[in-house]
């Protein structure tokens, strides 16, 4: 599995630290990390929340990512932006039970951790315990386990609307503001990485043509 971590303009400082904690406990299952950035809040390429959205979208889209770890502040705006888009079902993850409750009720592709929020002592830890909790087992298996079945379908459903909800994602980034789209897109390595991994031709291009 391929794990794009995000990071936004206000908590742009801890990209290192989250980085760290991730690596340390998905490469050892087999999973590669990819880091988006931003890498500090000096990057020329800011990333505000909206723009998270529009670059998990265009990673989950297109293949070149299976999993999106991502926030801001508190969470919240970039998980709301997340979910403006098709392919994109983002999780609001504080502790390791939102952690691995997502992961096994809602079987989603991506989180928005509050990274300014109880983010002291021990904030580290937190995000390590996050991560083992998200990713240690198979996703959708439901909780508790005699939940399964109904939570299961109800996936399903949820998937049939949101996929009659929404417009197919190039038809989308035609109608966004250029530079907003080019923002998200100008990250130091996202060229690099993108190209790389992509496995969708029709977004590929659509990606080429705002760059």
């Amino acid at each position: 599995m391929k794990i794009a971590l995000i990071m936004e303009n206000s908590q742009a400082a801890k990209n290192a630290v989250v980085e760290s904690a991730l690596k340390k406990v998905v490469e050892p299952m087999g999973h590669t990390v990819r880091n988006y950035g931003m890498y500090s809040s000096e990057d020329s390429a800011q990333l505000t929340y909206v723009q998270i959205g529009i670059l998990a979208a265009i990673l989950l889209n297109s293949g070149a990512a299976d999993y999106v770890i991502t926030g801001c502040g508190t969470g919240e705006g970039a998980m709301l932006a997340c979910n403006s888009f098709p392919g994109v079902i983002c999780g609001h993850v504080e502790d390791p039970l939102d952690a691995y409750t997502f992961a096994q009720i809602n079987d989603g592709n991506a989180i928005a951790i509050p990274f300014a929020k109880g983010f002291g002592w021990g904030g580290d830890l937190n995000l390590e315990y996050i991560f083992e909790k998200l990713f240690c087992e198979p996703s959708g298996q439901g909780y508790p386990k005699e939940r399964a079945v109904p939570e299961q379908r109800n996936k399903k459903i949820l998937d049939g609307v949101r996929k009659a909800a929404y417009r197919p994602l190039t038809e989308i980034l035609e109608s966004l503001d250029e530079d907003l789209v080019r923002g998200a897109l100008d990250g130091e390595r996202f060229k690099e990485y993108f190209f790389a991994d992509c496995k969708c031709s029709e977004l590929r291009d659509a990606v080429s043509r705002f760059l």
